[in-house]
């Protein structure tokens, strides 16, 4: 299905938000209904409401967040991709851009912005996806051209990209300190596949044992505060 990512000129353009948390949709929702240029057309908190309301409202562009109750915004991304094409996706997360951010773009994502910005940012990200142009902050812009150009990266970050994005979720829960059952009803895996994505997180990074595996991913996400 092919779906116009932007509005005419002198139009509104219409956004659709997926969040799991009302608080923060509704907050999305006050800031945009602000703006002359944009109005907020529908809302969802799970990926099959989201899915339902695209086809429903068909917006100009979808807000998506990455934790999504029950599921992954990765795979949402890589749906409406798939589905809706021409239809732009904005990604608004807690998560840190630099684990996140390009592997959004690479499942179909337009753009990658953290909740932390102040909203005048979250505007203009929104607007610079909506002219077809992709957004990310200076910092990761930088750092994506440099990996462009020098391809030589610590040993630590060249060996977590190389983790799958379900590996990645279960490596950075262990960074939060989460315990692998609690990993499991986060995710809703079982605990038996989160043991799974554990030791192939430990074959590609090259760790001994799970407390090597622990002390990185608690470095890992010390690093992301900074």
């Amino acid at each position: 299905m092919n779906v116009s990512g932007t509005a005419n000129k002198g139009e509104t353009c219409k956004v659709f938000i997926v969040d799991d948390h009302p608080i923060m949709r509704e907050g999305i929702s006050e800031i945009i209904s602000r703006e002359k240029d944009l109005t907020v057309c529908c809302e969802a908190g799970n990926v099959l409401q989201a899915l339902q309301g695209i086809a429903e409202c068909r917006p100009d562009i979808v807000i998506v967040d990455l934790a999504l109750e029950k599921s992954n915004g990765l795979r949402l991304i890589e749906n409406i991709s798939y589905s809706y094409e021409g239809l732009p996706v904005l990604v608004y997360s807690m998560h840190d851009e630099s684990l996140y951010a390009e592997r959004c773009l690479k499942a179909g994502a337009r753009g990658y912005i953290m909740k932390q910005e102040p909203s005048r940012k979250l505007l203009s990200a929104l607007r610079t996806v909506l002219r077809g142009e992709i957004y990310v902050s200076e910092k990761l812009s930088e750092k994506l051209l440099y990996k462009f150009i020098d391809r030589k990266n610590d040993n630590l970050k060249s060996s977590i990209e190389l983790l799958g994005n379900r590996e990645l979720e279960v490596y950075q829960l262990v960074g939060q300190g989460m315990k692998k059952r609690d990993i499991a009803e986060n995710l809703n895996i079982s605990l038996k596949t989160v043991e799974n994505h554990i030791e192939h997180i430990k074959k590609k990074m090259k760790f001994k044992d799970f407390h090597e595996l622990l002390r990185h991913a608690f470095q890992t996400a010390a690093s992301c505060t900074d």
